[in-house]
């Protein structure tokens, strides 16, 4: 059966029901990256629509996902930003590193949220990384402003965490990196580079 990351916004039910219908599996898995609005948003509108998914997030984010957004002693104290939502609906099954959604493993990818996720096909090594980075706008890590497409940096919690998770999600050699916020791209790493490379000389 078939995973989908993340839901969009608040009704995008009908394009993605097209979507399965075309690869011709069932639609079992609903896995979110982390729990801001423009990926949480579609979420009751796709279970209405495909009743009996399993809808997962990670254990960090489901917090924020429920209205908490304090902060853990061991976090970094910054403010929790961006858009959220409120949700009538809560997650089936909580994620932590290494579980598996179908063929996906769970990274950590922290810094856009504290909780934030991202999840590797083991049968390819394609890299969903949510709003780790962004390619819209320019490939940048999160936290680094884009002025085409600027919101992902202005929504993400901690600059150095971002940083340091896109540093390690590099070092998956990952096949392809698909993102929240633009197109994906083959053989990555040389993009990677130079975004990590931008985001330490714009965080110093």
């Amino acid at each position: 059966g078939l995973t989908l990351v993340d839901s969009t916004t608040s009704s995008p039910a009908d394009d993605i029901a097209l979507i399965v219908k075309e690869a011709g599996k069932e639609l079992r898995r609903v896995a979110l990256t982390h729990a801001h609005g423009d990926h949480v948003g579609g979420v009751a509108g796709v279970r209405q629509r495909f009743p009996g998914v399993e809808v997962s997030i990670g254990e960090r984010d489901a917090r924020i996902l429920a209205g908490d957004k304090t902060l853990l002693e061991t976090e970094a104290q910054t403010a929790v930003k961006g858009y959220f939502v409120k949700v009538d609906w809560k997650p089936d099954r909580l994620l932590k590193p290494g579980d598996r959604v179908g063929s996906l493993e769970v990274v950590a990818s922290p810094g856009h949220t504290p909780g934030h996720l991202a999840f590797l096909d083991v049968r390819d090594r394609s890299l969903i990384a949510g709003d780790a980075l962004q390619t819209r706008g320019g490939i940048a890590v999160s936290g680094v402003l884009r002025p085409l497409f600027p919101f992902p940096a202005m929504a993400t919690w901690n600059k150095q965490a971002a940083l340091a998770s896109a540093i390690s999600l590099r070092g998956l050699k990952p096949s392809l990196l698909a993102v929240g916020h633009g197109n994906a791209i083959r053989e990555p790493a040389p993009a990677m580079d130079r975004a990590i490379e931008a985001a330490r000389r714009a965080f110093g």
